[in-house]
């Protein structure tokens, strides 16, 4: 792979930037919403594509993260009448925390017993809030009302309601997660994750903790998925034990894979490609899924590595 100079990597994201902002004015109001969804679980995506396709752990508990932040930031505003801002300040503490005690006990294990271990915790945590339903609404979930979804910065009140205000707040978040794991990911610290992942032993007899690094990792993907989810929790009102299940940890994954993982773009692009094959298949049949299980097989045997991924093998091998 051909090393791309800072400049043109970082000139190719905030192009694509500048196109979801051009898009907020042309798009209809359907896509405009589906969108904005898209960008705040790409978010999702690239907190655990920071782990995943960077480090090589695989986790199957990342939903957990997402559900702290989702549950930090949503009870905040529904139990303690919290604002916005505080409320997602909670939301990205709480999975911060979360993902530093899991990765203390996770990380003595490697391997498929690594994937083990963050699946038992990430149940354990579902569990949990289906337990303490009368806080959590249980199976039903809570609806943040509309009027706790309001953001006064300077005098002027957003309501995060408004489909443009939601758009241009998860444009906001996305971008701000995006170029941050870009500079991560190219830094001298991006680089010893890829080392741990190529070859930790080899990496441990360069002087490296190995630990302390991929602990550090742990609680920045951690942290990255939490901010998704406090997000998805003011922008759409909605917190449920659904996204705290074992089953939401494997969208990411999918997403990332489909997407290429090790890539800075990877994740949105399979969270895109994803959510509009279901919804462009599931409008024409109802065995959608079968027509979805073929494109995915379709993708995986023309693009192994996921589809960013493969045009960096094939075709633009500078691209970060």
């Amino acid at each position: 792979m051909t090393e791309a100079s800072p400049a043109k990597a970082y000139s190719l994201h905030l192009g694509v930037i500048a196109l979801l902002f051009a898009l907020s004015f042309v798009l209809p109001d359907y896509h405009h919403g589906l969108i904005a969804r898209i960008m705040v679980l790409a978010v999702f995506a690239m907190g655990y594509n920071l782990l995943f396709g960077y480090v090589g752990l695989l986790s199957l508990g990342h939903a957990m993260f997402f559900a702290a932040g989702l549950y930090g930031a949503g009870l905040s505003v529904y139990h303690l009448g919290w604002s916005v801002p505080a409320a997602f300040l909670a939301g990205i503490a709480c999975g911060a925390l979360l993902a530093l005690v899991i990765g203390v006990l996770a990380l003595r294990t490697s391997g498929v017993a690594f994937m083990i271990v963050t699946m038992m915790f990430a149940q354990v945590f579902s569990l949990l809030m289906l337990y303490f339903a009368v806080w959590t609404g249980g199976d039903q979930g809570l609806v943040v009302q509309q009027a706790a979804r309001v953001l006064t910065l300077g005098g002027t009140t957003l309501d995060l309601t408004n489909p443009t205000v939601r758009y241009m707040s998860a444009l906001s978040l996305f971008s701000i997660v995006l170029l941050a794991t870009l500079a991560v990911v190219r830094s001298r610290y991006g680089r010893v994750l890829v080392a741990v992942r190529e070859n930790e032993e080899r990496t441990k007899m360069l002087g490296y903790d190995t630990f302390s690094n991929k602990l550090a990792a742990v609680v920045v993907s951690g942290t990255i998925c939490a901010a998704s989810g406090a997000a998805y929790a003011l922008l759409f009102g909605y917190v449920g034990s659904s996204f705290a299940s074992v089953q939401y940890s494997i969208l990411p994954l999918l997403w990332v894979l489909l997407g290429g993982a090790a890539t800075a773009l990877g994740p949105l692009i399979g969270t895109l490609f994803m959510y509009y094959v279901i919804d462009i298949t599931s409008g024409f049949t109802s065995a959608y899924l079968l027509i979805v299980g073929v494109a995915l097989i379709l993708l995986v045997l023309f693009f192994p590595k996921g589809i960013m991924g493969s045009i960096r093998q094939r075709w633009l091998g500078w691209l970060p």
